[in-house]
């Protein structure tokens, strides 16, 4: 008997490491797929629930469980699950007294990085009202346009961003949009401030009668996206996408245990249903920052025992562009999870901060497509469906059946997610027709229906995807998306400009693309620094500002009269290359100043800071 186990086991042996050398991730892969059988289970679970059971219900288990334990540390203080509970229900309360609020009724939020973000957003889940959660970098123009999509006629607001509300005030009351601040007291007549009625009102449970209508369809939030084109759109999240994105912490390999650092902004996907919500649904603590500090980063982790950390490839950028100090690996950080991770950038992260397993995430904010890298396989992500795309007609190339054709190995194809009741697309509010044109009909059969991503992605030969680029009008700096006819919009608002045409440019040793402008100037007009900067500077957010001008003649057009792009993103920005005039906003000077040789030099070995 003896031997036979001894010869089993040697058999075992022998198999799993045939198994290792023929598929290196065999076991990663069952490890994941055991994790996402998990996850669907539940999924399936919670949508045939009645009552439905929402991230909601699932806080309030958590503050059942665990009444005392800590949800959030911020700026100093904690705050437990009970008392983020009770904190809720006052908002709730202090809301349905003001405004009547009623299951259904949408609130935009206007807020920073802070703990009233979260019980807000769970005081208004709690009456089944959906929230708008608006980008706090927006003003003007944009925070007008972002408000209106999603129908809300209640803004809440706080200190920190009284004076962006204030710029559009005056149209808010024309259309009797009521306007709160989570503040004691407002010298603003037309915005009450709601802080003393809070803290005034009960704070035990509300029914949940209040929200018997809501399901798994129902929309939770409308958190905005660039898109491909124009101002920015309400994608909607409903509860169940809500509940899928805060179960990806699950597949991740992330433990009741844990203890996650949210630096993120809460108004993305992100930072909220995948950082915050995650969190909810895993029942672990928080540390929650205003935004991102390189110089806070590490000190934070090590105070707090953090175990997860969030990233964009940007802030992994700029901790490894910081000095080297002795106890860079004395932490307690095991796993990052995020998306835009350059490869050097990766591999130099691990270098220097220890083993962290980094898991690269794809997805869009309003799409049906996401990709996990489990495997920590540099630079990749995994597989999924590309095509071959046409950069001049913007749009997918089809073969004689007029279907489309999915790119071989190697080559750089657009990421496509077929849309069906498991994954579905929910669209824009309020907007059919951007809805419509992120829609690919007759893909790889007659009558199929896809999401286009709008990424061009490249698979090699273990079917790991790697992401190339963006197509159609937009590109991503500092972590945001950027849409160019936006831009362009301000731009042609300088007396100056008569057309502008928008794009992204490289900057090597950063990642995504910064914003530069063709323009062409008005008739007997000189191009104006002072008035262009004035624009973009009070219209746009700083990563959404040109920060590069080129006066052209005239722009270029394709034969469909759409501005051609491609040949000016190859060019750059270069002024040795360029015989174009070129100009560069720079921050010291609040102005555009003429793009010197110097200039370039000292933004390449980056003694000027973009």
């Amino acid at each position: 008997m003896l031997v036979f186990f001894t010869v089993a086991a040697g058999l075992a042996l022998i198999v799993l490491f045939l198994l290792r050398e023929r598929f290196p991730y065999f076991f990663q892969d069952c490890a994941y797929m055991l994790r996402r059988l998990r996850v669907m289970i539940r999924m399936n679970k919670y949508k045939k629930s009645k009552p439905f059971y929402s991230i909601v219900d699932h806080f309030l288990d958590a503050v059942s469980r665990h009444p005392s334990k800590v949800f959030i540390h911020f700026e100093g203080r904690a705050y437990s699950y009970g008392e983020v509970d009770k904190q809720s229900n006052k908002v709730a309360r202090a809301l349905q007294a003001e405004v009547r609020l009623q299951e259904g009724d949408s609130v935009a939020l206007f807020l920073a990085n802070e703990p009233s973000f979260v019980w807000t957003w769970l005081g208004l889940a709690k009456l089944g009202c959906p929230a708008a959660l608006l980008n706090f970098n927006i003003r003007s123009k944009s925070l007008l346009h972002c408000f209106s999509c999603c129908g809300a006629k209640v803004l809440l607001t706080c200190p920190e961003l009284q004076d962006a509300v204030e710029e559009i005030l005056p149209t808010l009351k024309e259309q009797g949009i009521r306007v709160f601040i989570l503040s004691d007291s407002c010298s603003v007549p037309d915005i009450v401030p709601l802080s003393v009625k809070i803290s005034q009102d009960f704070d035990e449970p509300l029914s949940p009668a209040l929200r018997s209508n809501v399901n798994i369809g129902t929309t939770a939030l409308y958190i905005f996206t660039s898109g491909t084109t124009g101002l920015s759109k309400a994608a909607i999240i409903t509860h169940g996408t809500l509940w899928g994105a805060s179960l990806s912490l699950i597949t991740c390999g992330v433990t009741a245990d844990d203890i996650i650092y949210v630096n993120l902004p809460l108004y993305h996907v992100a930072g909220f249903a995948v950082g915050m919500m995650g969190a909810v649904e895993r029942g672990i603590t928080v540390v929650l920052k205003r935004r991102f500090s390189v110089s806070q980063f590490w000190d934070d982790c090590r105070k707090y025992n953090v175990t997860v950390m969030q990233y964009i490839g940007e802030t992994l950028h700029f901790l490894c562009n910081t000095p080297k100090k002795d106890n860079e690996k004395n932490h307690k950080v095991r796993l990052a999870i995020g998306n835009g991770l350059r490869s050097d950038v990766w591999s130099e992260f691990l270098n220097r901060f220890g083993d962290i397993k980094v898991t690269e995430i794809y997805a869009a904010t309003e799409g049906n497509v996401v990709l996990m890298n489990y495997t920590s396989k540099i630079g990749a992500e995994v597989l999924s469906i590309t095509g071959y795309f046409d950069v001049e007609k913007e749009e997918p190339v089809r073969n004689s059946d007029g279907l489309c054709i999915k790119v071989a190995t190697g080559e750089t194809g657009l990421l496509v997610g077929k849309v069906t009741q498991r994954s579905p697309f929910s669209g824009y509010a309020g907007n059919k027709q951007q809805t419509e044109k992120k829609l690919l009909r007759d893909v790889l059969k007659k009558g199929d229906l896809y999401f286009n991503t709008g990424d061009l992605l490249r698979f090699d030969e273990e079917n790991f995807v790697y992401f190339q680029d963006r197509v159609g009008d937009t590109f991503r700096w500092k972590g945001e998306n950027v849409a160019t006819s936006e831009v362009a919009d301000i731009l042609t608002m300088a007396h100056c400009v008569s057309e502008a045409n928008v794009y992204g440019v490289k900057v090597e040793g950063h990642e995504g693309r910064i914003g530069m402008a063709a323009i062409t100037l008005k008739e007997g007009e000189d191009f104006d620094c002072s008035d262009t900067y004035k624009q973009v500077s009070n219209h746009l957010p700083a990563y959404a500002r040109p920060r590069f001008i080129r006066i052209q003649p005239c722009l270029e057009f394709t034969g469909t009269f759409k501005l051609k792009k491609a040949k000016l993103v190859e060019e750059g920005f270069n002024p040795v290359h360029i015989e174009d005039q070129l100009y560069f906003l720079d921050t010291d000077k609040r102005t555009y100043v003429p793009l010197t040789e110097e200039i370039y030099r000292a933004i390449s070995s980056r003694e000027i800071k973009l």
